[in-house]
């Protein structure tokens, strides 16, 4: 069954009540994103005081400030510098934010008439990735065999190599190419995706939820409304010193108890020996993992981070091979492997499983910044995985990511189970699509 064409949508949502991309604010990252209804956690904290047993304390004042500054442990005032539609703390300079949802969304049509669609990640520059697929992946791609799905990766990666471009931008916009394909292998044979792509080990994947905040009082309160809605594992998103992160730490484990499962991500915020101070101190709280405590290209510094603490260390976001992550696993440098589906894609990210299964390591997909195709491709990677753990989420952000959908596809209870559509089990609305679709950089 033949590709016949290729479409790439760079696609941009605006959310006025998306509070968390605002350039006026450190609660930076997708999982932070304000909700509309946080109003209510008074009345959550009242009916969850007798069943979680939470107790109160006293407010304390936040005298310090964001530690974005990876070699500083004093306090700093954030230089945010507005780029348009993006802008960053130029006080890390770690990461450029949106000010709205952007990602790029792919369309692969055969010449049976199966359509799949895909989604490169894409929070930063969506021209980009979709510029990429148009002018190097689609040339490469239309008149193969969609069952040739493992070989049109591999071909399309080999493609630019020596060119230096085996990862970023190029092996987002691979990716998305290559989850298109899946989707329209599992319509072409009425099955799910994750079972075309060897076997469903599971129907219902628990998901957490992502919180933030820079206060103890902000993250606690979106610990409870996330509790409230049916999550039983969150993740914090924190970037500030290691005192802070401690105290919002201990509010939330005072206000959900230790029936939650809590995780928190401090991306890299630290240096190693900083890192390993602020993971002696975490491991009295009994949080499942630590994740992203330092640069991730420094592999030597993460294994004496692993190997120092009584607590796993979650990374992986970024590597989007196996070929990255060969040294990684060989040195066990983290405990828990995150590849991230809109980076790998579907067939790159069952190469880091079975390799991550070798040596004993549980596959968390990261989620992070990825549309609603991401999420759907992520469910079906979760079901078809070994080795799999837990799945990210963002209960806040999911609105605006599913604004390109006919129907819905909502996480309930803090999980998702397997769709009853063939493929991905998503209903795009190419209309819709269409509408966010911005127009060309250059």
């Amino acid at each position: 069954m033949k590709i016949k064409e290729i479409t790439a949508f760079p696609i941009r949502i605006n959310n006025d009540s998306d509070k968390g991309r605002k350039i006026n604010t450190k609660n930076i990252n997708t999982a932070m994103l304000a909700t509309k209804d946080m109003h209510k956690v008074k009345d959550i904290k009242k009916k969850y005081t007798k069943d979680l047993k939470l107790v109160n304390i006293e407010k304390k004042p936040n005298k310090s400030k964001a530690h974005l500054e990876i070699k500083s442990m004093d306090t700093y005032d954030s230089t945010i510098k507005d780029m348009g539609e993006y802008y960053i703390d130029e006080s890390s300079n770690t990461s450029i934010y949106s000010k709205s949802h952007e990602t790029t969304i792919i369309k692969v049509e055969t010449e049976s008439g199966i359509v799949g669609w895909g989604e490169a990640q894409s929070p930063v520059s969506p021209n980009t990735t979709a510029t990429i697929v148009k002018d190097i992946l689609k040339p490469l791609t239309i008149g193969k065999n969609i069952y040739d799905v493992e070989s049109i990766w591999h071909n399309n990666y080999s493609a630019q190599r020596e060119r230096g471009h085996y990862t970023g931008f190029y092996i987002d916009a691979l990716s998305g190419v290559d989850i298109a394909i899946w989707d329209a292998i599992g319509k072409s044979l009425n099955m799910p995706t994750s079972q075309a792509m060897g076997g469903i080990h599971r129907k219902n994947v628990t998901v957490y939820n992502g919180i933030g905040g820079s206060t103890p009082e902000e993250v606690a309160d979106m610990a409870e409304w996330s509790v409230s809605k049916g999550y039983k594992y969150l993740k914090m998103h924190l970037k500030e010193d290691i005192e802070q992160t401690l105290d919002i730490v201990n509010e939330v484990r005072k206000r959900i108890g230790y029936s939650i499962g809590l995780m928190l991500d401090v991306h890299m915020g630290f240096e190693t020996y900083n890192a390993i101070k602020l993971g002696k101190e975490l491991e009295k709280h009994n949080l499942l993992w630590l994740e992203s405590p330092s640069d991730p290209t420094d592999i030597p510094g993460l294994c004496e981070i692993s190997s120092s603490l009584d607590l796993p260390i979650a990374n992986g976001e970024w590597t989007r091979t196996k070929y990255e992550m060969r040294e990684i696993f060989e040195k066990r440098a983290y405990d828990i492997s995150m590849p991230d589906i809109a980076r790998t894609g579907l067939t790159g990210g069952k190469q880091i499983a079975t390799i991550a299964q070798l040596y004993n390591i549980p596959i968390s997909p990261h989620v992070g910044g990825g549309g609603i195709v991401a999420i759907a491709a992520t469910l079906q990677y979760s079901i078809n995985t070994p080795n799999f753990l837990l799945m990210e989420h963002s209960e806040q952000g999911h609105a605006v990511k599913a604004a390109i959908l006919s129907e819905s596809y909502d996480a309930k209870d803090g999980k998702y189970s397997l769709p009853s559509r063939p493929g991905l089990g998503l209903m795009i609305d190419e209309d819709k699509v269409e509408k966010y679709t911005i127009d060309p950089s250059i």
